[in-house]
């Protein structure tokens, strides 16, 4: 059967849990019931789907929410407010990313059957790097969101004159964000979608979803892993590899309508690629 080698592969870890069942239940029926019908189905569905795959992968290798948040949350509350500080050890690749992702954006806004050009949302924002550089070329109207308050604050000065433009910032994990039903052309993600376990990712991008107009888009942008998914123990934030993130996509109803690598970047840097999402 398809689900055999999954079922032979995990095997000895419910063996012992059957015999627990068999010691404790009251029917030998019912221990059946579980043995063949949950167990096998599960171990069916953790073969063929990665995201079943990715909730129980990612429980164990950022070692529980709540820790893997609050420590997000305690190395940004010590980084300085600066576009040094948003690019880290990176920041002579700073108009490299920059040009790039205006390329890549220029493609899908402004024009029939395109995105339109009023309001877009930048997610993760930080001090609004990405908003100055990249967003307010081409948006009249722009919003930032970023769980850092002195990120938030610093944008405003940082933004200088383009400050006018933006308005609303809004000071929020993205897990525990909802953006206003359809009020974005776009909506953009930049090095923030592995700061989400898979569940809340896929659940931000519904809500994302929701908050796009017509002909609207999200643009995800984040490190790749070559393969499987591990941690970044100095920011906590997970890189996944685009199988994932294709199935996390898949899951919410949308598709990748384009992708792109990100150029320029040393060999030696974990790949980037923007994803353009409808």
């Amino acid at each position: 059967m398809e689900y055999m080698g999954a079922h032979l592969a995990f095997k000895s870890r419910w063996h012992k849990t059957d015999e627990e069942l068999c010691r404790h239940s009251m029917s030998f029926v019912l221990h059946k019931a579980i043995r063949t019908d949950f167990f096998e189905s599960y171990l069916y569905l953790l073969e063929k789907y990665p995201l079943v795959k990715l909730y129980a992968l990612t429980s164990e290798v950022i070692d529980g929410d709540m820790q893997f948040y609050a420590r997000a949350r305690n190395f940004y509350r010590d980084l300085p407010a600066s576009e040094e500080g948003m690019m880290g050890d990176f920041s002579d690749l700073s108009n490299t990313d920059i040009e790039s992702s205006r390329e890549f954006l220029r493609k899908f806004v402004g024009g029939p059957g395109k995105a339109g050009t009023d309001f877009a949302l930048d997610c993760g924002s930080g001090i609004g790097r990405v908003s100055k550089h990249v967003l307010l070329q081409y948006f009249n109207n722009i919003e930032l969101v970023d769980m850092t308050e002195p990120f938030l604050e610093e944008a405003q000065n940082y933004l200088a004159e383009e400050a006018d433009r933006v308005e609303t910032l809004y000071c929020y994990c993205l897990q525990d964000f909802i953006p206003p039903a359809r009020k974005y052309d776009v909506i953009w993600m930049q090095w923030v979608s592995g700061h989400l376990t898979d569940k809340d990712l896929l659940i931000f991008l519904l809500r994302c979803k929701n908050a796009l107009k017509d002909n609207g888009l999200i643009f995800l942008k984040d490190n790749v892993a070559r393969e499987g998914c591990r941690i970044d123990p100095i920011d906590s934030s997970l890189i996944r590899n685009s199988l994932i993130i294709r199935n996390i996509i898949e899951k919410t109803g949308m598709s990748i309508i384009a992708e792109q690598r990100q150029p320029g970047f040393p060999d030696l840097c974990v790949p980037i690629w923007t994803f353009a999402i409808q």
